[in-house]
């Protein structure tokens, strides 16, 4: 195992070459990147183990069973994978390099950036088209304003999700712990909602989600909240509303990154949305403020985002220097 300074080390890298390079189309249009192959693997098990003629409890253990494997399984391609990686000079940059792969800074601003151009290109009809690239929600019962706040909604969850999290377990346990944390996020997202087939199957992906997010979620909203003056808000307002609506989400870890980017903003986020012919009721975070984000809003998300990255980069470099 790597020590923790130079952990740090590959951290810092890691950012580097994601900010600079991101997922360059020409190198996945001829490999297979990472996340998917993982999401073949769960795929697989699905079909092989969630079957329906099994009973409820024999599918949930059969899903806990699953992922078990998964951790094990990415936890020890990581392991010989930074083994491998750590007998080439300069082996801590190539597996920064490596890790950079499953960091998701540039892909993140370049998907939520698409929906802030598309009004200026082609209107609404190109941003609903943009928007759900990036959200689950149905993007046809979306008027402009609900474009706007899916977009800067998923901006901020996927800095969570995509850019903190993964970069907190790598800090903390090295490559294994990324790839670990992928694996797991990944079987969340195919497995761990709660229609009829994977109520069950994917209840144990589904917590062990919400347990490995706990502390990217809070971290996540603080980082937005720091940086909340880059868009003219403050970080004592974004603070306030954090602390006072993220518990209003329904996810027990998206309120508090999105409450803060509200808070950052100055206008309410979540509220009610159509997931094809499911309705969510849900309360708006910083119900107070104006519900009618605007593309300009997005730019200024995009512009949060991009001051939150420097900052979680600043902090892991300081970090490195001093270990």
């Amino acid at each position: 195992m790597l020590s923790w300074g130079d952990t740090l080390f590959v951290v810092v890298a890691a950012l580097a070459f994601d900010a600079l390079i991101g997922d360059p189309d020409w190198l996945w249009r001829r490999l297979p990147h990472p996340v998917a192959l993982i999401g073949s693997f769960i795929g697989l098990l699905d079909r092989t183990l969630n079957l329906e003629t099994r009973s409820p409890a024999r599918r949930k253990l059969a899903g806990v069973g699953v992922v078990i494997l998964l951790l094990a399984f990415s936890a020890l391609s990581g392991l010989l994978i930074e083994m491998a990686l750590r007998q080439f000079a300069f082996g801590s940059l190539l597996i920064g390099l490596v890790a950079s792969t499953l960091i998701a800074q540039r892909s993140l601003y370049q998907h939520v950036a698409r929906v802030r151009t598309a009004f200026g290109d082609n209107g609404l009809a190109e941003a609903r088209r943009a928007v759900s690239m990036i959200v689950g929600r149905d993007p046809d019962h979306l008027d402009e304003a609900g474009v706007c706040r899916a977009a800067i909604e998923s901006c901020a969850e996927n800095f969570s999700d995509g850019v903190v999290a993964p970069v907190f377990w790598l800090a903390l346990l090295g490559l294994p712990g990324l790839i670990a944390y992928k694996a797991i996020n990944t079987a969340d997202s195919m497995i761990g909602h709660l229609s009829p087939r994977h109520a069950s199957f994917g209840w144990a992906a589904a917590r062990l989600d919400d347990l490995v997010n706990l502390i990217p979620a809070r971290l996540s909203g603080l980082l937005v909240a720091v940086v909340a003056p880059v868009t003219g808000g403050t970080t004592p307002t974004a603070l306030k509303v954090m602390w006072h609506d993220a518990t209003k989400h329904r996810s027990p870890n998206a309120g508090w990154p999105e409450s803060a980017m509200a808070g950052a903003l100055g206008v309410a986020l979540a509220g009610p949305r159509r997931y094809g012919t499911r309705i969510v009721d849900d309360v708006f975070l910083n119900s107070g403020a104006r519900k009618e984000a605007t593309p300009n809003d997005i730019g200024r998300a995009l512009n949060l985002l991009i001051a939150a990255c420097l900052l979680q980069a600043a902090a892991y470099a300081a970090l490195a220097l001093v270990v």
